[in-house]
């Protein structure tokens, strides 16, 4: 059986020690809201990724579903200080101080290891970008966040957040495989002291299959005798990103994936570079009254305050 100790950890933040694979409770067992029943079979399924080494458990409260996480880190039996627990804000966004209050509630966690928002389209200003992050900053001050960071964020968002914060992002989770590289974005981050975290590393041979890079997985998974979702997690390992992956059995790619040659991965970042892009971006993220724009055949939200830089959703 796979343990915690064959996923490789990264540093981030401070001097958070974070696993490369995180076990994600979001979109595929998203709850609509006030919907309060407990799913067993997610709390089943969260039990299994722990038992499989996964330690890094990540969520947000727009997916409604903390409390079974909470009820699965509960019944694990694992210490606390042995996990690494994630949580976003966004539909509360308004008032973070109540909306970590909720989360560490429903969790039932006296804090969280990583406290992200979630997206930052609900911002109108630069100044409400500002103010979300100094809020977000206090949630840390007080102890209930060991680290802070963003998800969504473009680089024009953090550069705008940059100028007034007083504790930089320790992470800005995106979505990211070789078919949305984000252009420069991975070089901002290195430069600014930021880790990038993916979500969707398997959309080449899952959503976008049948896409240019096909031939080269599959000649990369024969090589080795691993799976084509093997190659797509070495290929962001060989990044030095942190995952985040929806299915408990997951664990073995990430243990199967490090005998893949790094030499040849890198093959696969430059074939998939951004002359291959497809439409391959989540758009089913709910952004209210915001208008969905599609740019580069990406679903993209152009933001009222800026002039012409979209965000993908997801």
């Amino acid at each position: 059986m796979t343990s915690a100790a064959d996923i490789p950890n990264v540093k981030v933040g401070g001097n958070a020690s974070v696993p490369v694979l995180a076990y994600g409770t979001g979109t595929a067992w998203s709850k609509k809201a006030g919907d309060s029943e407990i799913s067993r079979e997610l709390v089943d399924a969260i039990k299994t990724a722990i038992k499989l080494g996964y330690h890094h458990l990540d969520g947000a409260e727009v997916y409604n579903t903390e409390p079974e996480l909470g009820v699965a880190i509960k019944e694990s039996g694992v210490p606390r200080e042995k996990l690494f627990v994630v949580t976003k804000v966004y539909p509360n966004i308004d008032d973070i101080p109540n909306a970590i209050e909720q989360s560490l509630k429903k969790l039932q966690l006296d804090y969280v290891d990583l406290y992200l928002i979630h997206a930052p389209f609900k911002a109108n200003s630069d100044k409400e970008l500002q103010d979300t992050w100094a809020a977000i900053e206090k949630v840390k001050e007080a102890g209930k966040a060991k680290e802070i960071g963003v998800s969504n964020y473009t680089k024009a968002h953090l550069e705008t957040t940059l100028k007034t914060a007083k504790i930089p992002p320790a992470i800005n989770q995106i979505e990211f495989h070789p078919y949305l590289q984000h252009g420069d974005l991975l070089d901002y981050h290195k430069e600014k002291g930021i880790a990038t975290s993916a979500y969707g590393p398997l959309t080449p041979v899952t959503r976008a299959a049948g896409g240019p890079l096909d031939p080269i997985f599959a000649g990369l998974a024969k090589k080795y005798a691993v799976t084509a979702g093997d190659v797509a997690i070495r290929w962001a390992i060989a990044l030095g990103l942190n995952l985040e992956c929806a299915e408990a059995t997951s664990v073995k790619a990430c243990k199967t994936s490090l005998i893949v040659d790094p030499f040849l991965v890198y093959i696969v970042i430059k074939s998939g570079n951004n002359s291959h892009y497809f439409h391959t971006a989540r758009v089913d993220t709910n952004v209210g009254t915001e208008t969905v724009q599609y740019i580069n055949g990406f679903g993209m939200l152009q933001l009222p305050w800026t002039s012409s830089e979209g965000v993908g959703l997801g």
